[in-house]
């Protein structure tokens, strides 16, 4: 696994900065992709800082071993199948290096979210269950659970439990499939975490502006702007 630290994609509050969210995008894209959303965002949450890392070329074997930007090597899109852990793993704990960086800058981890979509969804969830470092909170979108829960109870802590996750995924998703990600949400519950499913009608592999709705109500009650009612 390559060593180099991450690079990221900046979208800085537009108020006093008092919270900072992480956000990793999907195979193939960059954090250029999510820019916009952070963007949009910013009027109802102008407290936030976003941070969008680009994750690092590698060999996918599904898309037949063409490199592409991805957090781990994907082996088929459905549960049961060969598993990337290494990779996986390896991408959780760059992940936690730029978050120990933004509480080295000030802000506290009770002040941190960490979600993504789909392949970064899935490390997230993933953090949440590994990681020493307690956070805000993690949002979720047509994501899934990318290691077998076996496999994670041999590893996973408490230190997230309570933290609250938020999984989105819309019921005509064409890649990640609907019951996937609602199966994966029911394991996660099962491991005892504090975690909240909605589904969106029609929605495919993408997200839509009631998702993205949601999602800054969500993010408004875990890293409330500090002042305010």
């Amino acid at each position: 696994m390559s060593t180099a630290a991450l690079k990221s994609i900046i979208v800085p509050a537009t108020s006093t900065h008092t919270a900072t969210v992480f956000f990793l995008h999907g195979l193939g894209d960059s954090g250029h992709g999510w820019a916009p959303v952070a963007k949009m965002l910013q009027p109802l949450l102008p407290h936030i800082k976003w941070i969008l890392p680009h994750a690092p070329s590698r060999p996918i074997t599904i898309n037949m071993g063409m490199a592409m930007p991805g957090w781990y090597d994907i082996y088929q899109l459905s549960p049961g199948g060969k598993e990337d852990t290494l990779g996986v793993t390896d991408s959780v704990s760059k992940i936690g290096d730029l978050i120990q960086q933004e509480i080295q800058a000030g802000i506290p981890p009770s002040r941190i979210v960490l979600g993504g979509f789909s392949q970064g969804s899935a490390v997230s969830i993933t953090y949440s269950m590994l990681s020493e470092q307690k956070l805000a909170g993690f949002a979720c979108l047509s994501g899934y659970l990318p290691l077998n829960p076996d496999t994670l109870r041999t590893k996973m802590n408490d230190v997230n439990k309570e933290t609250p996750m938020l999984m989105c995924h819309g019921d005509a998703d064409e890649v990640v499939a609907y019951q996937w990600g609602k199966m994966s949400f029911e394991k996660i519950k099962e491991l005892g975490r504090n975690v909240e499913f909605k589904t969106y009608k029609g929605v495919g592999h993408s997200s839509d502006m009631q998702e993205l709705r949601d999602l800054a109500k969500w993010l408004s009650d875990v890293v409330p702007q500090q002042g305010a009612n």
